[in-house]
């Protein structure tokens, strides 16, 4: 370990994490000493009398039982298995010029090389400790030769942690920038290496893993009361040392960040900016873009592909990005990649699965999608899928279709048919208020053909503070377009993951515990009306795909977008709210006649 400041501290508080742990063993090895006193007193009939016998015969065996106690925590705690990060795993011979990157960088640092590679679909890098042995077998000797060691030199020293890289960073960024940000990860390796610190480490990570162990929920009674005993005692001693962990990863930054300051410095600061333009494109990207995707079904096979696309138009409409574009002309890190297109394909699944809560692998209704079929794959069919949810609900509800010369004597679905029922004026009052000619606190009734009779005790969707402000024939229907697609999403797939088709990051992703997916959700369940708001989006949509030659078409940073002429249409969602909220559909069907959209003809449904 390097002779930075921040080092010393990192090895001053691991020294303390570890004397947390020389404490726990003497407390627990205390009751034993002080048995083996009284027994070897008897023994030499030193320690004799009826007080010195019932001392030993209630101290002995209480000393077994802290004995076995402790046994048991420790067991627990050395077998646990850490958590994991969800990553794609990159071997050398994937990508020969990121390892030689990687290692190159490591020599100009002076510090131990990564033993491994992995992809995370996330903007952010770190180092992970994976030498426990229920992560799986130790890395292969390839992975040694980046690490600096053979095969005997890797059995007397500990194996470098793993460098896990966020795949945005690869396609985005430039492969100068890529290794300034690097340089004081790869720093890390430094400090990671001193005994002391991977000591702490260790003993703090697996008192994480066995309170994991102890949390999750079991049925036997024993094991559930024992488990709770190692979990408060690991509990402790995480409360402990908590304040000494933390500042000894403090210190390991700072050491890390000192040591890389001579290496690419000034690259840095410019890589630093693209860090948070990756961040902001990514999360754009997978918001606007996949989730919609992802709800269908269907998941982009390209997603890193995509931020490129998202930036680059990021860098045509806003001027403050404009020299961002030129950085394009340089070779982009994934360059370093021997086969971008398939660690795209794992990093943008793993994506959906860590984010939407996906399959592991693709089937019949979790397939992938090319950017070139979104529009038709997705946003077509999310658009027509909506509609037919729409006029599902208003069969329900009762409503008539569209009257009116104009009208389909067919009964076929007609976007009039919306607008005629969300602007009646004979029930077009504002949600939460009652009209004008009520006594005040008695609700008002609409008329029968805008609701349906509500089960005793069922809330009144007029009263949901999300729909307040709302007319009353919206508050209902965006009621029960919620309680719908809540049903729809209840219902169980018919449909599982092909195990013929597996990941390749399958293998990696056995090692770390997926019962909880989404691990990290992009937005909150939709409201009441945003829903509305999008299934009559879609419904506008439709009835100019099929009467005015509109097409469906793909924003980067907007995700699905109308196209009229070639030329997206932005105007759409205020008349939509106005609708909504004020039951007025003339800023609606004026934009619809200026486009020459006819609300009154029948449109194709999903």
């Amino acid at each position: 370990m390097g002779v930075e400041a921040g080092a010393q501290a990192a090895r001053a508080r691991a020294l303390a994490v570890l004397r947390i742990r020389s404490r726990a063993l003497a407390v627990a090895l205390l009751p034993a000493a002080v048995a083996v006193i009284l027994l070897a007193g008897a023994a030499g009939d030193r320690l004799e009398g009826p007080v010195w016998d019932t001392a030993r015969w209630v101290l002995t065996p209480f000393a077994v039982l802290v004995l076995l106690a402790a046994a048991g925590v420790a067991l627990v705690v050395a077998r646990a298995r850490p958590a994991m990060s969800p990553t794609v795993p990159v071997t050398e011979e994937a990508a020969p010029d990121l390892y030689r990157m990687v290692r190159d960088l490591a020599d100009r640092l002076d510090v131990p090389a990564p033993s491994a590679i992995a992809l995370t679909p996330d903007c952010d890098s770190w180092l992970e400790d994976r030498t426990h042995p229920a992560h799986g077998p130790p890395p292969a000797e390839k992975h040694d030769d980046i690490a600096g060691a053979g095969k005997q030199a890797h059995r007397r020293h500990p194996v470098a942690p793993v460098l896990v890289i966020g795949s945005p960073f690869l396609w985005w960024m430039r492969v100068g920038e890529l290794r300034a940000v690097l340089a004081p990860v790869i720093a890390g390796t430094g400090p990671s290496a001193h005994p002391d610190i991977a000591a702490a480490r260790r003993f703090v990570r697996g008192l994480d893993a066995a309170v994991a162990v102890a949390s999750a929920p079991r049925r036997e009674p024993v094991s559930r009361a024992v488990l709770a005993g190692v979990g408060w005692v690991a509990r402790l001693l995480l409360r402990s040392c908590r304040v000494h962990a933390a500042e000894m990863e403090r210190g390991v930054a700072a050491a890390a960040a000192e040591r890389a300051q001579a290496v690419d410095y000034g690259l840095r600061i410019v890589a630093q900016e693209q860090v948070g333009l990756a961040y902001a494109g990514w999360d754009r990207l997978l918001t606007r873009v996949a989730l919609p995707a992802w709800r269908m079904g269907r998941w982009p096979s390209r997603l890193d592909a995509g931020v490129v696309a998202a930036l680059t138009e990021l860098s045509r409409r806003d001027r403050l990005a404009e020299g961002f574009a030129s950085r394009l002309g340089e070779r982009p890190a994934c360059d370093l990649l021997e086969e971008p297109g398939t660690v795209d394909e794992a990093a943008s699944l793993l994506a959906a699965r860590l984010f939407h809560g996906g399959p592991a692998g693709s089937g019949p209704d979790w397939s992938p999608v090319d950017w070139s079929e979104y529009p038709d794959e997705v946003v077509d069919r999310k658009w027509r899928l909506d509609a037919a949810r729409l006029h599902r609900v208003l069969d329900t509800m009762g409503v008539r279709p569209a009257s009116g010369p104009a009208a389909p004597a067919t009964g076929a679905p007609t976007l009039s048919r919306v607008l005629d029922h969300l602007a009646d004026p004979g029930t077009a009052r504002t949600a939460g208020t009652a009209p004008a000619d009520s006594p005040a606190g008695v609700p008002a009734v609409s008329s029968p053909d805008t609701t349906s009779p509500q089960a005793p005790g069922a809330p009144d969707p007029l009263d949901d503070e999300d729909l307040s402000g709302t007319t009353a024939p919206s508050a209902t229907l965006a009621a029960r377009l919620s309680a719908e697609l809540a049903r729809e999403e209840a219902a169980p797939s018919p449909a599982a993951p092909s195990p013929a088709s597996p990941s390749p990051a399958s293998d990696a992703a056995a090692l770390w515990d997926d019962r909880a997916l989404p691990l990290f959700p992009l937005q909150p369940p939709r409201t009441a009306r945003e829903l509305l708001a999008d299934h009559l989006t879609a419904m506008v949509c439709c009835a100019a795909m099929d009467t005015a030659g509109a097409t469906p078409g793909l924003d980067w940073l907007d995700g699905p977008t109308l196209l009229i002429d070639g030329e997206r249409t932005a105007d759409l969602a205020p008349k939509v709210l106005t609708l909504i909220e004020d039951g007025d559909a003339t800023p609606l069907r004026v934009w619809l006649s200026q486009l020459g959209i006819r609300p009154e003809k029948p449109v194709r449904l999903g």
